[in-house]
C-alpha cells in the first residue's frame, strides 16, 4: 500500500509540475509536457480513466492559471476560450496512441516519442484548418499545407519536450518501481 500511495502521490506531483511548467513565461510554445504525460500515462497506467486523467488534469490546471493571469492583464495568453475542448480531446487521443505502447524498451520510447507529438501535430493543425472560419486560411489543399508549415516550429518543440519529459516520466516509472526496464503490459 505504501508503493501505491508513494506513486500516486508522484503522479499528482507531475500532473502539478507539468501544469507549472507549461505556464512559464518565455517557454518555447509547443515545448510542454503534456504529450510526455499523455504518452506516458497510455502505456503504463493500467486504470485507464486515470491514464487519461493524467494530462487532462495537467492541462486543466495550466489553463485555469493562464485564464487567471489573461483576466488580470498579466498575459495576452487566454486560458479557456471556444473550442478549447479540442484540445483535450486531441492530447486524450495521444494517449490512445501510448495503448500501442506493448512493451516499453528504449527503442519503443524512442519511436512512440517520434509517434505521439506526430499525431498530436497532424490532429490538431487539421482542426486548426478546419475550424477556421472567417479567417484567412482558405478551405483548400493549400490552406491545410500552409496551416502544417505555420505549425513547424511547434511540432518541432513538441518532439524535443517529448523526449525530455518522457525520459523524465518513463524514467521515473522505472526507478520507482525498481524493475527492468522490459516493462509488459499485461
Amino acid at each position: 500500500m505504501k508503493l501505491q500511495k508513494s506513486i500516486i502521490g508522484s503522479l499528482v506531483i507531475a500532473i502539478v509540475v507539468a501544469a507549472l511548467y507549461r505556464i512559464i513565461p518565455g517557454r518555447p510554445f509547443g515545448f510542454a509536457p503534456q504529450i510526455g504525460l499523455a504518452l506516458f500515462g497510455g502505456a503504463l497506467i493500467k486504470d485507464k480513466k486515470w491514464a487519461f486523467a493524467l494530462p487532462i488534469f495537467s492541462m486543466i490546471i495550466s489553463d485555469a492559471i493562464y485564464q487567471a493571469l489573461y483576466l488580470n492583464g498579466l498575459t495576452s495568453i487566454r486560458g479557456f476560450y471556444s473550442g478549447q475542448w479540442l484540445n483535450y480531446l486531441e492530447i486524450a487521443s495521444v494517449v490512445v496512441v501510448g495503448f500501442f505502447m506493448r512493451k516499453v524498451s528504449l527503442g519503443s520510447f524512442t519511436a512512440f516519442s517520434f509517434i505521439a507529438p506526430t499525431w498530436f501535430f497532424l490532429i490538431s493543425n487539421f482542426t486548426v484548418w478546419a475550424g477556421s472560419e472567417g479567417t484567412i486560411i482558405p478551405k483548400t489543399m493549400s490552406g491545410l499545407m500552409a496551416t502544417y508549415t505555420l505549425g513547424l516550429p511547434f511540432y518541432y518543440a513538441s518532439v524535443a519536450s517529448t523526449f525530455v519529459f518522457g525520459a523524465l516520466f518513463f524514467g521515473s516509472w522505472y526507478y520507482m518501481n525498481n524493475k527492468s526496464w522490459e516493462v509488459s503490459k499485461a
